[in-house]
């Protein structure tokens, strides 16, 4: 059976979202004007105002008069929600490459880190753990710490190819640790799980334990993997 087609204003909600997983839309971003986008899309400016009104609801955009519509600092408060479904589902097969890319890659970039890694590279790595901790309710603190904090380790293997090739997929690592992000940290015990995690793989890679290291990086990223899967199978018994 054919799928029903998208109404205007659904195509640019969709769109809007996508830009925002992908980073391009950043929180506090102020979007283009009504006539932009109408002209964007070739719509109307009737079904830009409905999409708009739609994400003011859902609480994704601020629209303030006189000054602009923006991205919210937090434009999604409930990892449960229908949109953060929407977009862990649209990127799955996104995640699972760059999860096995990482596993790779970062397992042994680890077990590098912990041979090589000079005083200035382990305080940067803990540096990284710290704002992590010291992220709170700040989402994009705390993702922009996570995603440090592995850079740093690759960094620190002191090998410039693992460098420059984590360099140039920098934004489709960002944007799997957002996605995995907003599906592990649901309460504060998942949060200080987490945190453990990244502080035990700092702690076997500062005090030169390469094969722990290694072994804990990969059991960080194995875990990542099988709560992505239950989540998906949860997901595929509702659909």
């Amino acid at each position: 059976m054919q799928q029903p087609r998208k109404k205007a204003y659904e195509v640019v909600i969709d769109q809007i979202k996508e830009s925002f997983l992908n980073g391009k839309l950043p929180p506090g971003e102020k979007l283009p004007t009504e006539r932009e986008l109408a002209g964007f899309f070739n719509i109307s400016r009737t079904s830009v105002r409905e999409a708009l009104r739609k994400l003011e609801i859902e609480g994704f955009i601020e629209i303030r008069q006189g000054s602009g519509t923006f991205i919210k600092a937090v434009p999604i408060p409930d990892s449960k929600s229908d949109f953060s479904f929407s977009i862990v589902n649209n990127k799955k097969k996104l995640i699972f490459e760059m999860l096995e890319l990482r596993r790779v890659l970062e397992v042994e970039c680890a077990f590098l880190a912990s041979l090589r890694a000079t005083t200035d590279d382990l305080e940067q790595i803990l540096d990284s753990l710290e704002l992590m901790r010291n992220s709170n309710d700040d989402v994009e603190l705390g993702l922009r710490a996570d995603v440090n904090f592995h850079k740093n380790i690759v960094r620190a293997s002191h090998n410039s190819i693992f460098l420059q090739l984590i360099q140039s997929l920098s934004e489709r690592m960002e944007d799997t640790i957002r996605a995995t992000r907003k599906l592990r940290l649901t309460d504060s015990e998942s949060v200080e799980d987490t945190f453990d995690e990244h502080k035990q793989i700092y702690l076997a890679i500062a005090t030169g334990d390469s094969l722990l290291a290694k072994q804990l990086m990969e059991k960080h990223i194995s875990q990542i993997r099988k709560e992505m899967t239950e989540f998906f199978l949860e997901q595929n018994r509702y659909n």
